[in-house]
């Protein structure tokens, strides 16, 4: 697994956000997600200042600062920057004290200013830092959009994966990667796959090459990443295995420390594996409404048995 970072400078281009000041320290990693609104730190209280966290300025903070003095603020701007400290960002477009601005340009932390409210802010900045600092691992897949549910279509080099990605592609469902799937855990529990951009768009078919399924199909063919709600492990049929015909048996795979739903589909000459995993998603979706059809036919039976039993 991959710890991922991520610099000021792509939070800088990822929001609408100006530079005030610091510019040379814009290549400065950001360690954490969590933002630091200093309150007590500007009164002067600096024993659990989270110095590592971007510094976030609202109205509150800008209205103290104007009652203090240019040395008080000089002062307190002195300890507040720190070679740890990321970057500050001021809301509201609320004007950025003088002496902040010469103590970073000075020191290299970049100073950024945004039109937004507050929470608003804290918000975008949250999402996006959470997003790109997530732990990152690399599985070998295809990850298709179908029908609104991310499934992780897994099995043995060879099987068939990309051939069914392509027939689900020209049924009118999204690619999102092939061969190769990025995939980030947010918030412990959501599992959002991409492809790497080297291979981003592009599907690999034995005997006929590798394909960009944009150009071939349009822009609706492919989306940049999904939620991974479905596994579908595709393995060469097994005449000796017993195979769940009813489909009462729930089965999960770990990803990422997630159990997230599986299905085992068998492959031989003759199923169409496309219309397989999309009748597949349309039961999941179906079971997630409580709507379960072997569950339904299971007790249909059970009531009809018991019936027959008490006429004999």
């Amino acid at each position: 697994m991959v710890e991922p970072s991520v610099t000021v400078e792509a939070l800088y281009e990822n929001m609408d956000f100006k530079l005030l000041a610091g510019e040379k320290g814009l290549n400065h990693e950001v360690q954490v997600s969590d933002l630091s609104r200093p309150g007590l730190e500007l009164s002067g209280f600096m024993n659990y200042y989270p110095e590592d966290r971007i510094q976030l300025f609202g109205m509150a903070e800008t209205s103290y600062l104007e009652n203090l003095t240019s040395a008080e603020k000089t002062v307190l701007f002195d300890k507040l920057c720190t070679p740890r400290t990321p970057a500050f960002v001021i809301a509201r477009s609320l004007p950025a004290p003088q002496e902040l601005l010469n103590i970073a340009n000075e020191r290299g932390i970049p100073v950024l200013s945004s039109k937004l409210k507050t929470t608003r802010l804290s918000v975008y900045i949250t999402n996006f830092l959470e997003t790109e600092l997530a732990p990152i691992s690399t599985m070998h897949g295809v990850l298709v959009d179908i029908y609104g549910v991310g499934v992780l279509i897994r099995g043995n080099s060879g099987v068939g994966k990309s051939e069914t990605a392509l027939e689900l592609v020209q049924r009118g469902h999204r690619l999102v990667a092939d061969d190769s799937v990025e995939i980030r855990q947010l918030d412990g529990i959501t599992l959002i796959g991409r492809s790497p951009k080297l291979i981003e768009h592009l599907l690999e078919i034995r005997g006929l090459g590798i394909i960009n399924v944009m150009d071939l199909f349009g822009a609706g063919s492919v989306r940049p990443d999904k939620k991974i709600s479905l596994v579908i492990e595709l393995e060469l049929w097994d005449a000796q295995k017993q195979y769940d015909r009813v489909g009462l048996e729930e089965h999960t795979t770990g990803i990422c420390d997630v159990q997230v739903p599986k299905i085992t589909v068998p492959v031989r000459p003759g199923r169409n594996l496309a219309v397989i995993i999309e009748v597949a998603c349309m039961n999941f979706r179906l079971k997630q409404l409580g709507n379960n059809a072997a569950r339904k036919f299971t007790d249909s039976l059970t009531q009809e048995i018991q019936s027959k039993n008490n006429n004999n």
